[in-house]
């Protein structure tokens, strides 16, 4: 309980730290991108940040850590909003992407919602 609790408030805290307005956004490609992020990427918030940005923006997938320190992330929605992703993320002082290796893959039809693992 008490656990859960920390676990909010510390998720509250981050989003606090960095309020992201969102821009109008044409019409663009439905796509889905992985992407691995090196750098400090783990143990700054990167995955919840990442989730609720996604969310925001109306993306859907998952991203998670990898033992080799980077998060395997995949997001699915329109690219420019994608791209605004990325670029948010890239501007969070906590946050230190040194490089990120960006793969195409075909949209997973029906899915829905964004997960961290």
């Amino acid at each position: 309980m008490i656990l859960k609790r920390l676990k909010a408030l510390w998720e509250q805290f981050l989003l606090d730290q960095a309020p992201v307005p969102l821009p109008d956004f044409p019409e663009d490609t439905l796509c889905r991108w992985q992407i691995t992020f090196s750098g400090r990427v783990q143990g700054v918030g990167f995955r919840y940040e990442t989730m609720e940005l996604a969310m925001r923006l109306g993306l859907t997938g998952w991203c998670e850590n990898l033992p080799d320190g980077t998060v395997l992330t995949q997001l699915q929605g329109p690219e420019n909003r994608i791209r605004y992703l990325i670029s948010a993320l890239e501007a969070i002082p906590r946050i230190d992407i040194t490089e990120k290796t960006i793969r195409q893959l075909p949209p997973v039809p029906g899915e829905s919602g964004f997960d961290y693992r």
